[in-house]
Order: C-alpha cells, then structure tokens, then sequence
C-alpha cells in the first residue's frame, strides 16, 4: 500500500510504500526490516564492546539471542493483552506483519529473561544489561521508522512545522473519532499531526551517543541501566500523552502510567547507589578471571564425575577385601 505523506509547514511530500521489496512473490516490509537492521547495529555494538564491561563473548551470544526470542514475545503480548479491540483468532494475535509490538513489553521482557540466561550462562547480570540497554536505544531510534512507512504511531494535531499528513492518518483518525471522544480527545482527521515516532527515534539515538560517551565514567555495573530508565521513561510518559493509538487500562495510558514509575523509582536508585559507590572503583571481570570461573567449574563438574565413577569400584574394591579376611579367619581356625 502507497501512502502520500507531507508536511505542509516544511513544503515535504513522499511517496511511501510499507512493503521494501519482494522475494519470490513475498513481501520484506519496511517495518520488519527496520527493526531487524537496528537489531544488527545493537548486536555490532554490544560485540564491539564486551570487553569494557568484562563480558565473554561465546556466553553473551547465547543470552542474547534467547533474551532476544523472549522480548519479541512479550512484546507482542503486552501489545494484545491491552490492545483496544478484540482479536477474531489466534492467528491474528501471533501475526506480527501488520505490527503491534509494544516497546515496553520487549523492555521488561528482555530485563527479566535476560537475568535468567546471565545466570544460567554465567554471565554478569548488571553489565550485560548495561550494555544491552545501550544496545536497545539503537535498535529503538532505527525501528520507530518502521512506523513511518506504516503511517501509524502518530499524536494529535499540531500547527508546528513538521506537523505530518496522509490519506492514512485521516483513515486512522476518521475510524476513532468515538474511542478518542471517550477519552477527551478532539482531533481533525485533515489537519497535519505530531510525528510522534520522529519525537522518539531522535530522542533514543541522540541517548545512545550520550550513554555511549557515559560508558568510562560510570561508577558502578547497572548504572547505564538505571540511566536508560530514567531516559526513555522521560521521552515516553511525555510523548505517549500525544498518540491517538494509546494502549488503555481503563482510562489510563499504560507505557505513560510505566514510564513515569519507571523515572521515579530508577532516579531514587541512581541516587542512592551512585553516593554509595562515590568512592569506591569499578571493578571490570578480566577474561583471565572468566576463564578461571569456567574451569573451575568444570574442574567441579569432572571431579563430581570421578567420584560417582569411583564409587561403584570402591564397593567392590571393599567387598573382595571382606572375603579374603573371613577366608584367612577360616584358615586359621
């Protein structure tokens, strides 16, 4: 599908297409594209950096790419769970070509199961998330584009200069003009909108240079994360109060509702923590110290080995010197 969009106050038009090109008769959309583009920008980065957080390589892979099948999971769950109309079939809730992921899914999905497969793997939780928080910041500037081809993720109207129009933000707009009513919103289908995605692939790359350059002064492992909290959170709970397609909780926006505990409860932490570690050095894993890990490790491992292999020929070992001795008793008597 072809969209004409432009931007009146800066006299911009574009002829977009959703889909990127064709395959044998099957379409690569833009918006998948995107995001798999980001996604491989982040995993360069997070390579091209895993040593300055004392990360092993070989383990880091393994996480990511469990983390990674996990995230777009939840993403796509929180997505429907507070989408705002009902799904006709499973099939249409597991269909992720037309869109419908939810950052903030994927953001506490890739916390939670990330946590998970560090420990598993033997990889340091706080600096994995450290660095793959950075990471997220990419794969999110770049992937907000998606809904640009799309025509989707945009607020309510504006008179700025880069106010965005298109035959499918007046589709969109003209289709909820009673939902956004219930919800005290008056929008103009044929007037120019906010671009909120542009709003968030600035502000989330402009993040990833600052975070980026922040790298050799931190103070302590997990305050990068705490800082992308604080970050994101603030962009989020101030941008989603303009989109027109807002996940609700009853009358709530749940990523604004998030997003404003998540700046607060990651700011009181960063707070705290950084007094703490005010004076004390930031200890880096070296790959030496990893190494000895993973060897003592599986030292514990053959060792536990050996003595269940043992056993069994200890016992018998045991058996045979009994029956010499009651054979030795009967001789001498």
């Amino acid at each position: 599908m072809t969209n004409h969009v432009t931007f009146p106050g800066l006299g911009l038009e574009f002829d977009i297409d959703r889909v990127a090109f064709s395959i044998g008769g099957f379409n690569i959309y833009w918006y998948g594209l995107l995001i798999s583009i980001g996604f491989c920008l982040a995993i360069v980065f997070a390579f091209s950096n895993a040593k300055r957080f004392g990360i092993n390589d070989d383990r880091m892979v393994d996480v990511i790419l469990l983390t990674t099948i996990c995230a777009i999971i939840c993403a796509r769950a929180y997505y429907v769970v507070f989408a705002p109309f009902e799904y006709q079939s499973l099939w249409d809730m597991i269909n992720l070509r037309d869109g419908g992921l939810a950052i903030y899914g994927g953001v506490l999905g890739a916390v939670v199961f990330g946590v998970v497969f560090c420990k598993l793997r033997k990889v340091p939780v706080l600096p994995m998330l450290d660095l793959a928080l950075i990471g997220f910041l990419i794969g999110q500037g770049i992937g907000r584009w998606g809904n640009f081809f799309n025509q989707e993720a945009f607020g309510t109207n504006t008179t700025l200069p880069w106010g965005m129009y298109s035959e499918g933000t007046y589709n969109y707009l003209s289709s909820v003009q009673q939902t956004l009513a219930e919800q005290g919103i008056t929008v103009d289908p044929s007037m120019p909108v906010h671009p909120t995605f542009l709003y968030e692939s600035i502000w989330c790359l402009l993040g990833f240079v600052l975070l980026a350059l922040y790298i050799p002064k931190r103070k302590f492992h997990g305050e990068i994360a705490l800082m992308y909290a604080v970050w994101y959170g603030a962009e989020r709970a101030v941008v989603e109060g303009l989109r027109t397609d807002s996940l609700m909780l009853g009358g709530v926006r749940v990523s604004q509702a998030l997003a404003a505990v998540s700046v607060i409860a990651a700011a009181i932490a960063w707070v705290v923590l950084r007094k703490k570690y005010k004076n004390v050095p930031l200890v880096i894993a070296s790959e030496q110290s990893q190494a000895g890990e993973a060897q003592a490790s599986t030292t514990e491992e053959q060792t536990e080995l050996t003595e269940q292999t043992e056993q069994p020929e200890s016992v018998e070992q045991s058996d045979s010197q009994t029956s010499e001795l009651s054979e030795q008793d009967k001789e001498n008597e």
